[in-house]
């Protein structure tokens, strides 16, 4: 028989090489001997995480927690597998008594900086994120969560040199650059055009060409060099499609379940609340400005964007696929009943809200759900964004969603994002029809024309009533962690309407989709 101690040792080296396989195998036939080992749990625990495996992840690290109970570094690595479960009350709970126990090394401080940001706490995040750097400044990783916790509570100076700091470190951290160049309007006299352009010439591999060639179309934009910026999205989009397996029918497939799935229900009570406001609608359409005005409210505040909705129809529809949403969740959906779901979604939310009368989730995506919502939560007041169908297209294709999901998977294609706003729209033409007049739609350009009467409209939805600073959203000091953030703390302005329209006929395939479709005028 192997020396456990040996083993041990094995499995912990190979967890630090970040060897998940070899980790958790090693850790794995330890157990037999030294189940209340709360070390080899925690390797156990970790390795499973990083192979995508919460559910052997989450039951490894609360075992290695009770049996060390005063270790941080353990309840840091539980806390990050309920934040990525979703668990988010579970998660800052976890993550906060991580904190209690004093943590003093880099990589646990950095962990927790993780859960806060996935939990929307970026001020606690940024704070742990600064003790991670001030431990280990020469990482590059370190430097950019820094960073990217400082851009969303707002302090852009920091967050710029904190982007520069990763990039000395380490100029092949590929969403640095990206990330810099969104970070403020480049101007003639002060950008990274040059430094990218010499950079993509050494660039092979899909990540890297993907998000320099975003960056430099972020920053050719910026500067009216619209026929550049444009080849620069393409070339960018299109390295990174490559990677995918993807074909538009797998989202028409979900759309059709959609509807499939809320017709099969039976109507039910729901879970009387009118503690949530839902702003949903295709993503970059002015939900974050919207959410903005509202969260300028004494009575509201912003939750971010939460998956807790989904997560807790995904629970309770007892589906066991590894997709969030997909045609099983929602044929099981019918049997869900309202009530318990809006219970528990309410329930999920804390300790993030609670705080103010009201709050505000704002995942573009809950257009989705919006049917499902409406039924568990039948007081909740539901808000869609509606934009321009070109600009929306044209913002969709040019913004970088999170790679890890598949839901996004129709934004490396101009084209198919053009189908999926169809889709889009035909499903909020469902909705308006099964739901008549529950979900108040707003247009984006007629929030920029007339703040104060499409305020007033909001606000009566809302049951609100009137407060001035919601005319005043640039000076609310909440934190921002959407493609927005740099907009939304600048008064209200329409540079961004036609926006489409400066591309010559450079976005013709897209538009066609849209006249086929009738969404868009023939004479456009």
């Amino acid at each position: 028989m192997p020396d456990p101690a040996a083993l041990y040792r094995q499995a912990v080296d190979a967890l630090n090489r970040s060897d998940w396989t070899r980790a958790y195998w090693l850790a794995s036939s330890l157990l037999p001997q030294c189940d209340d080992h709360g070390g080899v749990h925690f390797v156990a625990g970790v390795a499973a995480l990083h192979l995508a495996d919460n559910r052997r992840a989450h039951a490894h690290l609360q075992r290695a927690v009770r049996l060390s109970p005063t270790r941080p570094d353990y309840l840091a690595q539980l806390a990050r597998v309920l934040a990525t479960a979703r668990a988010t009350r579970e998660g800052l709970e976890a993550a906060e008594r991580a904190v209690a126990l004093g943590p003093s090394d880099p990589v646990t401080l950095d962990t927790l900086g993780v859960v806060f940001s996935q939990c929307n706490a970026y001020a606690r995040a940024a704070s742990m994120f600064m003790r991670a750097v001030q431990l280990q400044p020469r990482a590059a990783n370190m430097r950019f969560n820094l960073a990217t916790a400082l851009m969303f509570v707002g302090d852009l100076d920091a967050a710029e040199r904190e982007y520069e700091a990763c990039l000395a470190l380490d100029p092949r951290y590929w969403k640095a650059h990206l990330a810099l160049s969104q970070l403020r309007r480049q101007r003639p006299d002060s950008n990274h055009v040059e430094r990218l352009q010499s950079l993509l010439a050494t660039v092979e591999e899909p990540a890297g060409r993907l998000y320099v060639n975003l960056a430099l179309e972020k920053e050719l934009s910026d500067l009216g060099e619209h026929a550049r910026s444009l080849q620069h999205l393409r070339a960018g989009k299109a390295a990174w499609r490559q990677t995918l397996d993807y074909d538009i029918r797998r989202d028409e497939r979900i759309f059709d379940a959609v509807r499939r799935g809320f017709d099969a229900a039976p109507e039910r009570p729901g879970h009387a609340s009118r503690e949530p406001f839902f702003i949903l609608g295709m993503p970059r359409s002015g939900t974050t400005l919207v959410e903005r005005i509202l969260s300028s409210h004494s009575e509201v505040a912003s939750a971010g964007e939460l998956q807790n909705f989904g997560v807790m129809l995904k629970r309770l529809s007892a589906s066991t696929t590894s997709r969030m949403l997909d045609e099983d969740t929602l044929a099981r959906a019918a049997a869900v009943d309202p009530a318990e779901l809006g219970r528990h979604y309410i329930e999920s939310t804390r300790p993030l809200t609670g705080s103010t009368a009201h709050f505000i989730d704002k995942l573009p995506h809950n257009f989705l759900y919006a049917g499902f919502i409406a039924r568990a939560l039948p007081d909740a007041p539901l808000i869609c964004l509606r934009r321009d169908p070109m600009d929306t297209t044209l913002g969709n294709f040019r913004q970088l969603f999170a790679l890890s999901s598949p839901y996004y998977d129709y934004s490396f294609d101009l084209v198919d994002t053009a189908r999926y706003y169809v889709l889009f729209d035909r499903l909020m033409a469902f909705w308006h029809e099964r739901l008549p007049g529950r979900i108040l739609e707003v247009r984006y350009e007629d929030v920029v024309r007339d703040q104060e009467a499409q305020t007033r409209r909001l606000l009566d939805h809302c049951g609100l009533a009137w407060d001035d600073a919601c005319l005043a959203f640039e000076k609310n000091a909440a934190p921002v962690a959407t493609a927005s953030l740099v907009q939304v703390r600048s008064p209200i302005y329409a540079t961004s309407i036609g926006r489409w329209k400066r591309y010559g006929n450079g976005l013709d395939d897209a538009l066609a989709v849209l006249r086929d479709a009738g969404l868009v005028d023939a004479s456009a």
